[in-house]
């Protein structure tokens, strides 16, 4: 239950948050238990709890789109179904027998479950096994290699043993059998890319799995944490990850096998370094989708952005915004700020976010309302398309103009409060990404990008409709996009600024009004970045209202605790939530020729 307050009566509030200030300092969390032991009694020795029945899991469930994939447009390697790393063919696997299973610790304390992919193309090896939370459908991938090599300097290579790196035998691990966990040696000038799970104690064939030759690899850090006590990298528990490539981003040369990472004390556990990530040797961007393909990517997958509605200021396309009265200021010459052409040719190109220019809203009153408000319209969406984790797969990222981002709210408990002007800034730029596998053209997962961070969504999660096409929704003024509507508090789980979304009949799809403003790997002349594009400056000017002001204002509202929650959780936003000023275009974005932030 949420309770709008009148931020004037300064009684009503301070009664209001002593209640609820009491009611969370009383509320009790209950848990129900997910297993049940053979003579249905609690765990309470530090052994092997076997599970004779329990509640099923999402995992139990394989997950596949809604629509078959469609038969991609000719034209190159793209979805062809291998790419070639220079000698080392390199193939994506997607289905798995299950080989071992624990029912809790991880992120949410379901646990997580290993698998052994199966199903290899002829003449491709198995590199190293699968793990994933339980509390999805089954959803994965690993690559597998074939060697094209000559015998004498063979790019993959049997390993020389095996080194147990973790058992679950005798420790209080929730499961149906013990588990075993193993990392492949390999013999000198090669690296391990994965490892290996069994359900006893002897050691698992030397011919299960393959090593890689060291040009062909790189170095791995832990990413997504799968399953664990901590999930702390550098924590003394053991505890299992994603892999990804130190070095990412879209000159990056590297890709994880889709293996798992295994972590204890800072390091990996047992005897073995850490595992290794595939690289390419020869660059080949064939396996990129040429225009063609691309356009049928976008029209299988891309979403509709649903806006609140409640929302006052929706997107336009920046030739609309330019079109109705948008001023280019220099400083020194604020004065004299010139209209800006449709097409933005008259913008400064490149240099830096350093003052000297910036974008503002007509000068005219009922101008300047009208435009805050955009046109949904005329909106486009714009994509930007660039080979990532060594050409293995496709980013489409799809950035939406706002003309204007509107005020925020606070939410303190059960109360909302509005921050007036705090959150108001001229444009706003925001973005979803699709990432896309060009081993055969299957969507992976989706990034939605809000305020300075953003989050990855797998496919499961994703609200589909007409086949393969998912949808997104913009936050009430603030423009984040979520998978889903509701509300999602930015700050703790008491106190922060609200994010609301829900779904109307002001909606943008995505597959339909856009326009490709870059793809620079298909070569010159294919794809003509807009003039706009390359502006560095800022799209909007610094607030002229003191936002320390602001923010005590409401501050003084709360009581003592709750006042002091409040300021520190204000100090960590970003300045574009905050509305101190306007932002950067897409390409000036750390995530225009990097990885997405988290």
């Amino acid at each position: 239950m949420i309770f709008m307050i009148n931020t004037h009566d300064h009684n009503l509030v301070l009664l209001s948050l002593m209640i609820i200030t009491l009611i969370l300092g009383n509320c009790i969390l209950y848990t129900h238990s997910k297993y049940v032991n053979h003579d249905d009694h609690d765990y309470d020795h530090p052994k092997l709890h076997v599970v004779k029945r329990r509640i099923e899991f999402r995992i139990d469930q394989s997950f596949n789109l809604p629509s078959p994939l469609p038969n991609w447009p000719p034209g190159n390697g793209f979805g062809t179904g291998s790419i070639d790393f220079g000698g080392l063919h390199i193939a994506e696997v997607t289905t798995f027998n299950k080989v071992w299973a624990t029912y809790d610790g991880g992120p949410d304390g379901e646990g997580a479950t290993f698998f052994e992919p199966v199903g290899l193309p002829e003449g491709y090896f198995l590199l190293g096994y699968y793990a994933q939370r339980n509390n999805r459908p089954l959803f994965g991938r690993v690559l597998v290699a074939k060697d094209t090599n000559s015998p004498g300097d063979p790019a993959l290579n049997w390993p020389i043993d095996y080194a147990l790196v973790w058992s679950s035998h005798g420790l209080s691990v929730k499961a149906d059998s013990p588990g075993y966990i193993w990392a492949p040696i390999p013999s000198d000038g090669y690296q391990a890319v994965g490892l290996v799970v069994t359900t006893t104690p002897e050691k698992p064939p030397l011919d299960k799995v393959r090593c890689v030759r060291n040009d062909f690899t790189t170095f791995c850090e832990p990413d997504e944490w799968i399953w664990g006590r901590e999930g702390d990298i550098d924590s003394d528990e053991f505890n299992i990850f994603d892999s990804r490539p130190v070095k990412k981003g879209k000159q990056g040369s590297a890709v994880s096998a889709g293996t798992f990472l295994a972590k204890s004390g800072g390091g990996t556990t047992g005897d073995t370094p850490l595992l290794a990530c595939l690289k390419y040797v020869k660059s080949n961007a064939t396996y990129m989708p040429n225009l063609d393909q691309l356009k049928a990517l976008i029209s299988t997958y891309s979403p509709k952005i649903y806006n609140h509605p409640k929302e006052n200021f929706f997107p336009s396309s920046v030739e609309w915004f330019f079109k109705n009265g948008a001023l280019l200021y220099k400083k020194g010459d604020e004065s004299n700020p010139i209209p800006i052409e449709p097409s933005g040719a008259n913008l400064p190109q490149g240099g830096t976010s350093d003052g000297e220019y910036w974008i503002d809203l007509p000068t005219n009153k009922n101008e300047k309302e009208r435009v805050k408000k955009g046109d949904i319209e005329s909106a486009c969406a714009y994509y930007h398309v660039k080979p990532m984790l060594g050409g293995t797969y496709t980013d489409l990222a799809i950035w939406v103009f706002y003309p204007f981002n509107g005020p925020s709210s606070a939410k303190v408990g059960f109360v909302t409060i509005p921050l007036g002007e705090i959150g108001e800034h001229v444009a706003d730029w925001e973005h979803v990404t699709l990432r896309i596998s060009n081993f055969n053209g299957m969507l992976q997962k989706v990034y939605f990008s809000q305020h300075a961070e953003g989050e990855w969504v797998y496919p499961p999660d994703l609200e589909f409709y007409d086949g393969n096409k998912f949808n997104g929704y913009a936050s009430l003024h603030g423009h984040a996009c979520y998978r889903s509507v509701g509300e999602v508090l930015q700050g703790s789980n008491y106190i922060g600024i609200r994010n609301d979304t829900g779904k109307s009949d002001k909606m943008l799809d995505t597959s339909k009004n856009y326009e490709i403003i870059s793809a620079d790997y298909l070569g010159g002349g294919v794809v003509i970045e807009p003039a706009w594009l390359n502006y560095a400056r800022k799209w909007g000017p610094k607030i002229s209202y003191n936002i320390a002001d602001e923010i005590k204002k409401f501050a003084n509202l709360l009581p003592g605790k709750l006042k002091a929650k409040f300021l520190a959780f204000t100090k960590s936003l970003p300045p574009e939530v905050l509305g101190e000023q306007g932002p950067t275009g897409p390409k000036m974005k750390k995530s225009w020729d990097g990885e997405e932030t988290k």
